[in-house]
């Protein structure tokens, strides 16, 4: 993408290294912070509320005085003059009862925004926020898998942005998450630092009353990047002439006697020249128009970055780009904005007759063409600043909410992965059965058998998860973490496709391509295979599990694979110390199944399928 800030390509972060990080988190108790911060901003917004009921009774008492006056007016007790009072006395009460409006919109949001923090707090944030669902993709090797993006996901558990450039900017570094211990650490430290910067974080959220910044990034910044779309400045003349004759024939008319012919007459050279050029007037305004109130929003993100101080290198490396040269960008972003309002006035249906009879659209074509000759190029380079300061926002918002969550220590060695009470960061605290996880030089593959509904998905689930926040410089669901940056792939979630006529083993098949692919390259890879091959018969499926997982291991890949098949169990036999046979139990009590959700040593002993069957009422 052209234009984009320096380190910030493709979604993958700037590799500088940056230092230790700086962890104080724990110097706040979050709940304690937002609950107190929800009671101020309520207090505010009662105010304002009741300033608000005292202006409406005002209002009610000057239109009474009105009334009084217009009467005292009529009957000749007092001259027409003091009419003039209640309606200088209106025009201050609509000013400030419209200020008022503002604030308490403003007030309204920042309760909404502690009401939401308070929420991911008490888990109750499912279906509350902008849940990711477009950046879903079916052929990446494990967004779908780990449930990255989607109703519960990741992202909706950690996205705060107000942009579509800050949500696909969080989105792209989920997908592809940074690949270097030094860019973990750097983006680590960046993190941290937002997660005490609660007062930049609110405001970030609080601009632009309700606006959500929709505008197509890509497509503005094709838009900004174009070649002229205009023909040259003699048009501009000619429109600027041909508005002085329409106002001319106008005023004519209305006051000289000159008749409607020559307002006719320009009005007809006015619609044939408008004609000739409207298809490329439309070129420059369509992208933009009815984007004011969007445009005034990026212009208000990018003033607050503009105006904030930021200490580790990623965040200062995006604010220098922003600001590198010449005007801020939050300026001409709000000159722009200005045009684009003044092109939304022309539309009213007042003013359209003489908006077009003083050529008012094509004047301000130009003036919009002429700001994106100048500014357009550098629309991209803005763009990617805001979503980068969102995208690490919601991060640093993430880890506030999670003092207990420890950001994972990075190391530079061929591929390890140790975590001391690993757990799943969606699933709610109180649910969360940890388990200890250790692979790397040495051990390299977890086998892991187990019953139905046992925990073994989850196990894996929680592996790639806590993959994948560690790997955007986010805390992680664990007592501590040590790692290596790594690739994933996994095959925890593939499904057949009545569309395109595969079924599940050949999509299964299909994925396990793609994961064995990624396998042998820098960085390693962190396989997760549910289920290995459980489409086809037990000789086949013994046989080709054996392959496969064998040859990932030879080439440097660690990771899981889970089976109900217990003949595959016995692949760790045949890979000595690089593998090793866990399972998750359970146990059948007063009629019912109970499950631990611990892992354990050892191939599992029973299957409790035939339980299950009969808990539902199959006659088996």
């Amino acid at each position: 993408m052209q234009g984009v800030a320096p380190g910030f390509q493709e979604g993958v972060l700037s590799l500088t290294a940056a230092g230790p990080v700086v962890d104080e988190r724990s110097k706040a108790n979050p709940e304690e912070v937002y609950r107190t911060r929800r009671e101020a901003r309520a207090s505010v917004l009662q105010g304002l509320k009741q300033r608000e009921e005292r202006v409406a009774n005002a209002r009610m008492g000057l239109f009474a005085g009105a009334a009084v006056l217009g009467w005292l007016t009529v009957s000749g007790h007092l001259g027409f003059g003091w009419m003039g009072l209640p309606f200088v006395g209106f025009i201050a009460l609509v000013t400030w009862h419209s200020r008022l409006q503002r604030a308490i919109r403003k007030a309204e949001r920042a309760v909404a925004f502690y009401d939401r923090g308070l929420a991911r707090l008490d888990d109750r944030w499912v279906g509350l926020g902008e849940n990711g669902a477009r950046f879903a993709d079916e052929t990446h090797p494990f967004a779908s898998d780990l449930d990255l993006f989607g109703p519960a996901s990741l992202f909706e558990r950690m996205n705060t942005a107000r942009t579509v450039s800050g949500e696909t900017t969080l989105a792209s570094w989920l997908k592809k998450p940074i690949r270097t211990a030094a860019g973990i650490e750097r983006c680590q430290v960046a993190v941290a630092e937002l997660a005490l910067k609660l007062d930049l974080r609110e405001e970030l959220d609080l601009l632009g009353d309700d606006v959500r910044m929709g505008l197509d990034p890509q497509k503005l910044i094709e838009w900004g990047s174009s070649p002229a779309f205009l023909p040259g400045r003699i048009f501009d003349v000619i429109a600027h002439l041909l508005a002085i004759a329409g106002a001319t024939t106008l005023i004519g008319w209305f006051f000289l006697d000159w008749g409607i012919v020559p307002l006719i007459v320009v009005a007809l050279v006015e619609v044939a020249f408008w004609a000739i050029i409207r298809k490329r007037t439309s070129l420059v305004t369509e992208p933009v128009e009815a984007r004011a109130g969007e445009l005034q929003l990026l212009s208000s993100l990018l003033l607050r970055i503009e105006t904030e101080e930021f200490d580790s290198p990623a965040l200062r490396e995006v604010k220098e780009v922003l600001v590198a040269v010449g005007e801020p960008p939050s300026r001409q972003i709000a000159r722009i904005a200005r045009l684009v309002r003044r092109l939304e006035s022309t539309k009213n249906q007042l003013v359209a007759p003489f908006a077009a009879l003083l050529m008012s659209g094509t004047r301000l074509a130009y003036r919009i063409e002429a700001w994106r000759l100048r500014s357009g190029p550098e629309i991209a380079r803005w763009i990617a600043g805001v979503g980068s300061i969102e995208a690490f926002s919601s991060i640093g918002a993430y880890a506030f909410e999670l003092p207990d969550d420890p950001f994972p220590t990075l190391i530079d060695s061929p591929a390890i992965y140790d975590a001391k009470g690993l757990g799943h960061p969606l699933i709610a605290q109180g649910k969360n059965v940890r388990n200890d996880i250790t692979l790397g030089e040495t051990l390299r593959l977890l086998v892991v058998s187990g019953s139905n509904m046992s925990g073994k998905s989850t196990m894996l689930r929680s592996v790639g998860i806590n993959g994948v926040l560690a790997m955007i410089g986010a805390p992680v669901r664990a007592e501590s973490m040590r790692l290596a940056p790594f690739l994933i792939g996994a095959t925890l979630r593939v499904q057949d496709s009545l569309q395109t006529g595969t079924s599940r083993f050949y999509a299964e098949l299909k994925r396990l391509r793609q994961v064995v692919d990624l396998a042998g390259g820098t960085p390693p890879l962190l396989f997760l295979i549910d289920e290995i091959f459980s489409g086809t018969n037990s000789d086949d499926r013994r046989v080709g599990a054996e392959g496969v997982v064998k040859g990932l291991v030879e080439r440097g890949a660690i990771g899981l694979v889970t089976t109900h098949d217990l003949a595959l169990a016995r692949i760790a036999d045949s890979l000595g110390s690089a593998a090793m046979n866990v399972h998750f139990s359970d146990r059948f009590e007063e009629g019912s199944l109970q499950f631990d959700y611990v892992m354990k040593p050892g191939i599992v002993q029973h299957s409790n399928a035939l339980a299950l069957m009969r808990a539902v009422g199959l006659d088996v």
